[in-house]
């Protein structure tokens, strides 16, 4: 059974620092392609970054770069999105997706398996 977990939400003030983990169970993670993706109160989904499963290529939403990075510790089969210099229109819930065709895509119709998601939220 496919399964994914996130954790590392929390509330946290402007400038500040979260660490999100996507733990993986019933499939090998280096397989699959990994998306992070968010949703704010009474907005759309929103891609943020994504990292592939053959050779760890990661891609970011304009939104984010320079600011959030994703890794994959295939060991653990785990990835992680550290995210640095908050503010306050990061606020959301963050779902973690996996995608088992492997292609990387910050589109959510890409993905077929999501977790149930933990929230971030800045404060100013």
């Amino acid at each position: 059974q496919v399964q994914l977990v996130e954790s590392g939400g929390g509330l946290v003030q402007t400038g500040g620092s979260l660490r999100l983990s996507c733990a993986a169970s019933g499939f090998t993670l280096d397989l699959y392609a990994i998306g992070w993706f968010r949703q704010a109160p009474g907005k759309g989904r929103e891609g943020v970054s994504c990292i592939s499963g053959s050779d760890g290529v990661a891609y970011y939403a304009d939104s984010v770069k320079g600011r959030f990075t994703i890794s994959r510790d295939n060991d653990k089969n785990t990835v992680h999105l550290e995210m640095n210099s908050l503010n306050p229109e990061d606020t959301a819930v963050y779902y973690c997706a996996a995608n088992s065709r492997g292609f990387t895509s910050l589109f959510g119709s890409s993905y077929n398996y999501w977790g149930q998601g933990t929230q971030v939220t800045v404060s100013s």
